[in-house]
C-alpha cells in the first residue's frame, strides 16, 4: 500500500507548530538529513550556511533558543503562508526576552523547499541589526 505525499504546505505548517510548542522531536522529523539552513548576514556568529539537520536543530536552533531568558523561549506566531510546488514561503514573528534582557521582536521570512516529505533548504530573512543589538548584544 502506498501514502499519499505530504503536501509542502502542511509540512512547514506542521514544522512551525512545532517550532512554537517547543515540540523536538517534530523539529528534528520535519528535515532531512542533508538538508541546509541558509542565515543572512556576514557578521553573526548564527551568519553562514547551516549543513545537515543536526546542526541545524543542535547547534543553530537550539543555540538561537539559548540566547533567550533562562526558563523562556521566544514566542513564534505564523502570520502568513504561501505555497507554489515544493517551495513553501513563510512569514512569522518571533518575540520574547533575550538573556541581557533585552526585547526581541523580530519579523522574519523563510523560503523552505521539501521534497518527500521533508525540509531539505531554507532561506531566512530577518532584520540582522535588530537580532546583533538584542540576542548578542550585552
Amino acid at each position: 500500500m502506498t501514502t499519499a505525499a505530504v503536501a509542502p504546505r502542511a509540512v512547514v505548517a506542521a514544522y512551525v507548530e512545532a517550532v512554537a510548542k517547543g515540540d523536538l522531536d517534530t523539529i528534528v522529523a520535519s528535515f532531512a538529513e542533508d538538508a541546509t539552513w541558509t542565515y543572512p548576514g556576514t557578521s553573526l556568529p548564527f551568519s553562514r550556511v547551516w549543513q545537515g539537520r543536526d546542526a541545524i536543530v543542535n547547534d543553530f536552533l537550539v543555540g538561537a533558543g539559548a540566547l533567550f531568558a533562562p526558563g523562556t523561549a521566544p514566542e513564534v506566531v505564523l502570520t502568513n503562508l504561501v505555497a507554489d510546488g515544493d517551495q513553501v514561503v513563510v512569514e512569522w514573528t518571533s518575540t520574547g526576552t533575550t538573556l541581557h534582557g533585552h526585547r526581541y521582536d523580530n519579523r522574519c521570512i523563510g523560503v523552505f523547499t521539501i521534497r518527500d516529505g521533508k525540509i531539505v533548504s531554507v532561506r531566512e530573512y530577518a532584520d540582522t541589526l535588530h537580532v546583533a543589538q538584542t540576542l548578542f548584544a550585552e
